[in-house]
């Protein structure tokens, strides 16, 4: 029966054919992902508690257009304080790097940034 103790293993599955030593395993790895789960709220807690940053400076960034779809203009240079004028404004920042030889983005880093091509318009909704 799942979620039932048997010899001290917590069993998560129901399989009739499971073998102790996979049941044994199972727990291990339960007890490792509770332990991982508690030092990461561990790790915010003390990323909460952090003393306020030096300042950020201005930077002068290149904003795009609005509408993904409409290509690559007009581009307009805005300032970074600029960039939170209202406190329902969106503001998606993603920074691509390269390695020391790599002559093309990451393929990953590119479809991630392509896919925001979909939701652009749902960002610029308002309430």
């Amino acid at each position: 029966m799942a979620h039932e103790m048997i010899d001290g293993t917590y069993r998560q599955t129901n399989l009739p054919n499971e073998s102790r030593e996979y049941l044994a395993k199972r727990e291990q790895l339960r007890l490792a992902e509770i332990e991982l789960m508690k030092q990461r709220e561990r790790c915010a807690e003390l990323r909460r508690r952090l003393p306020k940053g030096a300042a950020i400076a201005d930077y002068e960034v290149l904003e795009g257009p609005p509408s993904l779809d409409k290509g690559d203009e007009p581009v307009r240079k805005v300032r970074l304080s600029e960039l939170f004028t209202a406190p329902d404004r969106s503001l998606v920042i993603y920074q691509m790097m390269f390695g020391k030889k790599q002559t093309s983005p990451c393929p990953m880093c590119t479809s991630w940034l392509d896919s925001w091509n979909g939701v652009a318009h749902h960002l610029a909704q308002k309430d």
